[in-house]
């Protein structure tokens, strides 16, 4: 395999003539509020996009939230930026190949969620096309992927424990704890007391300063895998220097918007870890070459999520099938958030922690047509 240079010839010289291109926005409430150190949510905002040609459609989903704390990126920006932008440019002329969508794509800059949509629809399209599942198209190895869970900031200890307990019952192999000033340490403490052999991380999304040094340090004491993005979003250098202090691996999220980010990382050892979030770094093209990029230093990776629906959920699962997916990521079962999901079957998590990976034509689950058409918020079509 490895990375773009695998997908180059997939498609024939005429590539594929996207003819349209819906957006819809979808509002599904979650089965519990989900906080983090940006706050608390009770319902996602799913935007879908989908692309027909030949007869075939494509989905994908942007990842971006309602309100501008993850990512300077929006559910609103987004949709301008595919409407006005990307869209335009993904109808003006086949396409052949994930490369040449992702540089035709590069003459905008930034904006790598609404990218990531459009990529994330042409390669279940691409598989489509070329009677593949999306993870045989992308090189997947794995036929099933170990997973973990990601726990939001409680009201209170026992209902986090509560759920810890719920969580390692359904035979979750990881289990991150979101945390922030004044729910740390001793949070965290509790929690390794209480389950001293699990496998267990933090996520701080960025809550912290220079000035928690020695806070952060005490991080240490609790045996934990890695600690998540625990300094600014958008920072390499003061992330090298905690890490040259820290026992615990520094996983990096926020941080990693693309390749290149995440070569001047490893190189400033600014992590030992990185979390490849497909709609993060900008759809495949970029989370492909970060894969090989972290598999040729032997750096392990693991799939983060960002509350998706099903289709989003399906094309974490194909990209976790990639073998430097060593570290159970964040793809919890449909149920975990969502009471009904956009996709038929639902993600199932086994009770030894793993979730198969779908070896059917495209995405491998079938998208909930009528579902979505009926809770369908916001409908566009752009056509050639």
């Amino acid at each position: 395999m490895q990375g773009c240079s695998h997908l180059q010839n997939q498609i024939d010289e005429k590539g594929l003539a996207i003819e349209r291109l819906e957006m819809r926005l979808i509002r599904l409430p979650l089965n519990e509020p989900f906080e983090t150190s940006f706050g608390k949510i009770d319902t996602r905002l799913i935007f879908l996009v989908s692309m027909s040609a030949d007869g075939m459609t494509g989905w994908g989903e942007v990842v971006a939230s309602e309100a501008p704390f993850y990512s300077y990126e929006t559910v609103q920006t987004a949709f301008h930026i595919i409407r006005d932008f990307l869209g335009p440019a993904l109808l003006n002329q086949p396409v052949r190949s994930l490369p040449e969508l992702a540089e035709r794509f590069s003459a905008f800059r930034g904006h790598n969620m609404a990218k990531a949509g459009l990529e994330l629809a042409f390669m279940d399209l691409m598989a489509q096309a070329t009677s593949q599942s999306l993870s045989q198209l992308l090189g997947g190895t794995q036929k099933r992927i170990p997973v973990g869970v990601s726990l939001g900031i409680q009201s209170a200890l026992p209902q986090l424990l509560e759920r810890v307990d719920r969580y390692l019952a359904l035979g979750y192999q990881r289990i991150k704890l979101k945390i922030k000033p004044g729910w740390d340490l001793d949070v965290v403490a509790e929690a390794r007391r209480s389950y001293p052999d699990i496998s267990l991380s933090v996520d701080a999304n960025s809550a912290y300063t220079l000035e928690d040094k020695d806070h952060l340090k005490r991080l240490d004491d609790f045996g934990l895998l890695m600690i998540e993005q625990p300094l600014d979003n958008d920072d390499l250098m003061d992330h090298a220097e905690r890490q040259r202090e820290l026992k615990t691996p520094i996983c990096l999220d926020e941080s990693i918007t693309g390749r290149q980010r995440a070569k001047n990382a490893l190189e400033l050892k600014s992590c030992r870890i990185v979390n490849v979030k497909v709609g993060r770094v900008g759809g495949y093209s970029q989370a492909l070459a970060i894969h090989d990029l972290c598999l040729s230093r032997q750096v392990p990776v693991w799939c983060g999520g960002m509350l998706e629906s099903g289709i989003g959920r399906a094309h974490n699962i194909a990209l976790a099938s990639l073998p430097g997916f060593t570290l159970p990521g964040d793809i919890s079962a449909s149920s975990r958030y969502f009471a009904r999901d956009l996709i038929v079957p639902e993600v199932i998590v086994a009770s030894d922690g793993t979730v198969a990976v779908p070896s059917g034509v495209g995405l491998g689950f079938e998208v909930d047509l009528d579902f979505i058409r009926s809770g369908t918020e916001t409908l566009e079509l752009i056509k050639r």
